[in-house]
């Protein structure tokens, strides 16, 4: 019985993936094990969106080159959008990867990893097809026994000019609507109670869906299938996305205390889905809602699809139909071409957004991509290192005075286990998603129970709560 290993880099997608690979290895009667230094299998599942990730994942990998060398019955796999977009490339700086495996063929790593006992080196890098991912409906082992990733969707079909996904996981495909209710359904029996909905444009969910059914003869069965009973039993069968439909059906699943999505696109965002956010007492007060840029000409050169004040309407739309909602954002610094007055409107478009969070990047090209061509244009490193800075203490400000604003709130807080600093102090996240730390509290044996806590000090990152009730 061989034991196996994977390391995850990237988004909550390559979490998602790597949770069905796990499911996958364990069917075939391997078990986990504690690390790669002790694995007989170490699979790498990558991340290709920004150029530290490529480097984090070759120095972990190459830490294990001598381990291989001493013992020919090691495997290591090297998976996800990595493989799918560099290919052989891998083999040239990682000489001692035994298999490669792209995006699309995830699903094959058992059949990879035994041919690699008769070959050498194993590829399995198919060409990206409009078809479903076999790998989304193999089933997944959540890590934490109370949350769950749940993909909902595949691929991408915008052309944002920064961004390599297209390339490596292909245009939109969405999961069958009754296929995503029913894994819900199988987590809940399982003792899940908050799930996460994932898609590189979630928002747009089942649009390719209901094109199928507009184009094609389906029986009622099926329809209903595909596209759920709400489009199904409507009086016009337009060609539409189903995503506030699949919010509220996810949110009505019997154990499912807790709904989260990530991420949407601003340009697609309608107010049927701040409708369903707000109708569906399952779905959290939580908003993922990517900016990337305050400047009209960056966003353009970008190719988003909105301009500034439009995606301020959105937000504003958001925040008036949904009570208490938490909106963190995404933002990129130094993109090709971007001017100081570029970055202006973005401060202050930032400023006046008042996010409770971002995530600030420092643009980083991608082979492949649009801007990733564009050197003539790209922005003096000082130059970022200083917008990035400034960048910072806005985002910071605001989300200080947000958490400032709760202290004294008494909050519902998801116990994730013990904090990673302090075995002594539980973690846990709102319904805002905000983190919580709750100190005198046995993490590991409150893990997945449900408290009422007061919130007594804020910090930029993390609130501090005391526990008034706990219950599961």
């Amino acid at each position: 019985m061989k034991s196996f290993y994977v390391k995850t880099f990237g988004c909550q997608m390559n979490e998602n993936d790597s949770e069905r690979i796990v499911a996958l290895l364990r069917r075939q009667g391997m078990t986990p094990a504690t690390s790669e230094e002790v694995a007989d299998v170490v699979v790498f599942n990558t991340c290709t969106i920004r150029e530290n990730a490529d480097n984090r994942f070759f120095g972990q990998v190459n830490k294990l080159r001598e381990r291989r060398a001493a013992d020919s019955d090691l495997r290591i796999v090297v998976a996800g959008c990595l493989a799918q977009g560099e290919q052989e490339a891998i083999f040239d700086r990682a000489p001692h990867v035994d298999v490669v495996v792209g995006t699309h063929a995830l699903a094959s790593i058992v059949e990879l990893l035994e041919r690699s006992d008769q070959e050498r080196r194993v590829i399995d890098v198919r060409e990206i097809t409009q078809g479903p991912d076999p790998l989304a409906d193999l089933g997944a082992e959540p890590t934490e026994g109370h949350k769950a990733w749940v993909t909902i969707q595949t691929g991408c079909d915008n052309n944002c000019a920064f961004c390599i996904v297209p390339q490596v996981r292909g245009g939109e495909v969405s999961r069958p609507f009754q296929a995503v209710v029913d894994e819900v359904r199988s987590l809940a029996s399982q003792g899940v109670t908050e799930v996460t909905l994932l898609g590189q444009n979630v928002n747009s969910y089942g649009r390719d869906l209901t094109r199928r059914l507009r184009t094609e003869q389906a029986g009622a069965n099926d329809r209903g299938y595909l596209a759920g009973h709400v489009y199904v039993s409507g009086s016009i069968a337009r060609i539409r996305p189903l995503f506030a439909d699949l919010l509220r059906a996810v949110g009505a699943v019997e154990g499912i205390r807790r709904v989260r999505f990530t991420s949407p696109h601003p340009k697609d965002m309608r107010e049927e889905t701040f409708r369903a956010m707000a109708d569906s007492p399952a779905v959290c007060e939580s908003l993922h809602f990517p900016l990337q840029s305050g400047s009209d000409r960056v966003l353009a050169a970008m190719h988003r699809g909105y301009r500034g004040a439009r995606f301020a309407e959105k937000l504003a739309q958001a925040r008036e139909i949904i009570p208490d909602l938490a909106v963190t954002t995404d933002i990129i610094v130094g993109f090709p071409g971007e001017t100081d007055e570029d970055f202006e409107a973005t401060l202050e478009l930032v400023a006046r957004c008042e996010f409770d969070s971002a995530f600030t990047f420092i643009y980083s090209p991608r082979p492949g991509t649009e801007a990733g061509a564009w050197t003539d244009r790209f922005v003096d490193p000082e130059v970022i290192a200083q917008r990035f800075a400034q960048l910072k203490l806005v985002t910071e400000r605001s989300a200080s005075a947000k958490h400032r604003d709760r202290v004294g709130r008494i909050e519902e807080i998801l116990i994730d286990g013990p904090s990673k600093r302090d075995a002594s102090v539980a973690s846990g996240r709102t319904r805002q998603n905000k983190l919580v730390h709750l100190a005198g509290v046995d993490g590991e044996r409150n893990r997945g129970c449900y408290v009422q806590a007061r919130i007594v000090d804020a910090g930029a990152h993390f609130l501090h709560g005391e526990i008034l009730e706990a219950y599961r």
